[in-house]
């Protein structure tokens, strides 16, 4: 599938990337099943944002659908909305990225994992907030409004939506310029330069932990081991509590 047509190179500006029906048929399309992912679980949470390439606008067919949770919630309840909605959990995962990170949970609900619903273990500081203002966010209401928002894409581009489809450029040399528009601090926009061009240099995902949990076991029966097994997973769990 050619999803770009009349690809513009632009010395200064960046590459204007203009969109045919078809690519704007599966954005369409993927807001809307984010809207009856973020529906089916209201109940739960008031408060969800999509984020990443659905948030941008520049999707593909293989572009995954992240639904972010940002305050903790109980896993169960979690589940039993799932169930009750007839949704399949798929996998199940604890990602810690760095010992000081709050540790995150994700659920996959589609059989190629291009589904998932996250949410964050233990209270998240303000720099990890940041983060989702990174790759681009949007709240329900914001995709209500056809709301397409400016951010950075696994290959290290800006994307800045346009109503033609987007332009995007490289942000290496452009680092404040990103800062101001996504509104995230410089240092924020270094760090995640820093950690994303090495996870390419090496090609791993540079993960502090990952732990696929078995169907079979509760996530919170996975937290209480890798408490006792991770002494960084445990402190960071502990400042939860206080």
């Amino acid at each position: 599938m050619n999803d770009d047509i009349n690809n513009q190179n632009l010395d200064n500006i960046g590459q204007e990337i203009y969109y045919n029906e078809q690519r704007w048929a599966i954005f369409k399309k993927k807001r809307i099943r984010a809207l009856e992912i973020i529906d089916s679980l209201q109940e739960l949470s008031g408060l969800m944002i999509v984020i990443g390439s659905v948030a941008r606008g520049d999707v593909k067919v293989s572009s995954d659908i992240d639904i972010f949770i940002p305050s903790s919630i109980q896993s169960y309840k979690l589940e039993y909305l799932l169930e009750k909605k007839g949704y399949t959990v798929y996998g199940k995962e604890i990602i810690q990225a760095t010992p000081n990170y709050a540790p995150k949970a994700y659920y996959y609900i589609d059989s190629n994992f291009k589904e998932v619903i996250s949410f964050p273990l233990a209270k998240l500081n303000n720099n990890e907030l940041e983060f989702y203002g990174w790759g681009g966010k949007v709240s329900k209401n914001e995709i209500l409004l056809n709301k397409r928002v400016p951010g950075v894409n696994k290959e290290l581009k800006l994307i800045i939506p346009k109503d033609f489809g987007h332009i995007e450029y490289p942000i290496y040399g452009r680092e404040s310029e990103v800062s101001r528009i996504l509104n995230v601090k410089l240092e924020t926009v270094l760090e995640r330069e820093r950690v994303l061009s090495r996870r390419k240099e090496i090609g791993k995902t540079g993960v502090f932990l990952k732990y696929e949990v078995p169907s079979d076991e509760p996530l919170d029966e996975a937290i209480k081991l890798l408490m006792k097994k991770n002494p960084f997973f445990a402190r960071r769990m502990a400042e939860n509590n206080n």
